[in-house]
């Protein structure tokens, strides 16, 4: 049996049954290491980790978990609290991604009007940017977290493994 799959199986043997961190990085925004061209194969394509929906990968929970509990050695508590903190982001990414299209939309509402309405075209622009704040504060926040669980010697590999763009924020 994989490692990986051995530890799901331990776990829900454990009696964790529900949705919990081990399957919440299915799909597409699970993708990022493991998928179709090798563990870094999204990594290196230049996407953004966050936003499964325009091609790049996911810093989501699943196998990114999995990827950084052997690079960094993480022990069970820190894996616990990772998985916690990934699917947070997950979860904000998500939301980001829904604002982004729904800013899509408003954009099209003012082009097909009769006049071109900039106040309108600039309330849509605002949420925006506001969205892409609260990414960006859930970011920072997660990272100030990642900083404190992990160990000196684990922060540097994980910062290794961004500088190389094994890992993308």
């Amino acid at each position: 049996m994989h490692p990986g799959m051995m530890a799901w199986w331990k776990w829900r043997e454990a009696g964790h049954h529900g949705h919990g961190h081990w399957g919440a990085g299915c799909g597409p925004a699970g993708a990022h290491m493991g998928g179709p061209g090798g563990p870094h194969a999204e990594a290196h394509a230049g996407g953004d980790p966050f936003d499964a929906d325009y091609g790049g990968g996911s810093f989501g929970v699943r196998r990114p978990l999995r990827f950084l509990a052997h690079r960094l050695d993480l022990d069970e508590k820190q894996i616990e609290e990772l998985a916690n903190l990934l699917n947070e982001l997950k979860t904000e990414r998500a939301q980001a991604a829904v604002d982004h299209r729904r800013s899509v939309a408003g954009f099209a509402d003012v082009i097909a009007g009769e006049a071109f309405d900039e106040s309108k075209a600039g309330s849509v622009a605002t949420e925006r940017v506001k969205s892409a704040e609260r990414l960006r504060d859930a970011l920072v926040k997660a990272l100030g977290r990642i900083h404190a669980l992990l160990k000196p010697e684990q922060r540097a590999k994980f910062a290794y493994l961004i500088r190389t763009g094994a890992l993308t924020l």
